[in-house]
Parts: structure tokens; C-alpha cells; sequence
């Protein structure tokens, strides 16, 4: 038993006409995510960011060479409103990470790419959230991983289809 079985108990006593089966599969969903969140934050702030930072950052070193991206590409990826956006390439070119230039494609636009210290800083921070993520997983089997990875899989599937 846990904390939210606990609760589930507590709920089918006062309420036994309710179905509080998924009150337990969101909980501990709930309670999971906050769990990994604050350890991967204590990952990122070891490297001097946060999870949104990491976000940024992450997403132009994946984007491959030259690792740079227009604010729209990066902000369609991450899914943020442009004010966010603007307010996150602003803070990480003051900490010297990524630059702003003029983009050879469209003279109206730029592009945010990684400066060598921008590119050494998340390619420690990544390596060490990898190790973070391994750690956090490592009670799982390889069999329950692939069982749990298909499962939210297709459940995020169906809760984000149109």
C-alpha cells in the first residue's frame, strides 16, 4: 500500500457510490512527475539552469550543427507563448549561452544559436540528467520499462489526438 491507496480508501468509505479508480492512476502519476521534476531541477541548477533553460538549450544541441534555431522553431518545439520565448533567449544571451543573429534565410528574422559556452554547458547538463534519469529509473526492470514506456506511450497518444 501507499500514500494513495490510503486515499482511495478514505474515498470509497465516505463515497462508495464513486469510481475513484482513476483518482489512484492520476495520483500517482501526479505524484511521480513531481517527484522526477525536483530531482531533474536539482540536476539542471548544478549547472547553473533550470528546467526552462534546459529546454532551450537541450533543444538547439539536439537540433544538430550549427545547433542554432529561429525563435519560432524553438517555440513551435517547446509549445510556449512568444512573450516566454523572448524572455528565455533574453536571459540565456545574458549569461552568455546562445547569441542572436541574422538569419541567412529571412534578413527580418534571427536565429538563437549555442555559443561554445552555451554548447559545453548542456552537453555537461545532459550528461548528467541522463545519469539522473538512469538513476531514477534503475528499480525498474528492463521488461517493466518497455511495458511502462509503451503504456503512458499510448496513453499520451490518445489524450493529445485531435
Amino acid at each position: 500500500m501507499d500514500g494513495v491507496d490510503k486515499i482511495l480508501a478514505q474515498w470509497n468509505r465516505e463515497r462508495p457510490d464513486l469510481d475513484v479508480g482513476p483518482m489512484g492512476l492520476i495520483g500517482r502519476l501526479r505524484r511521480i512527475s513531481r517527484y522526477l521534476t525536483r530531482e531533474m531541477e536539482k540536476t539542471f541548477a548544478a549547472h547553473g539552469l533550470n528546467d526552462a533553460s534546459f529546454d532551450v538549450l537541450a533543444t538547439l544541441r539536439r537540433s544538430g550543427s550549427p545547433y542554432g534555431l529561429s525563435p519560432g522553431d524553438l517555440q513551435a518545439t517547446m509549445m510556449i507563448t512568444s512573450g516566454t520565448m523572448t524572455n528565455r533567449i533574453d536571459q540565456l544571451e545574458k549569461a552568455g549561452l546562445v547569441t542572436r543573429t541574422v538569419n541567412p534565410d529571412d534578413g527580418r528574422g534571427f536565429l538563437v544559436s549555442l555559443t561554445k559556452k552555451g554548447f559545453a554547458v548542456i552537453d555537461a547538463a545532459v550528461t548528467d540528467h541522463v545519469a539522473t534519469q538512469k538513476r531514477l529509473t534503475a528499480s525498474l526492470s528492463a521488461k517493466d520499462k518497455a511495458a511502462l514506456n509503451r503504456l503512458l506511450r499510448n496513453y499520451l497518444t490518445t489524450l493529445s489526438a485531435p
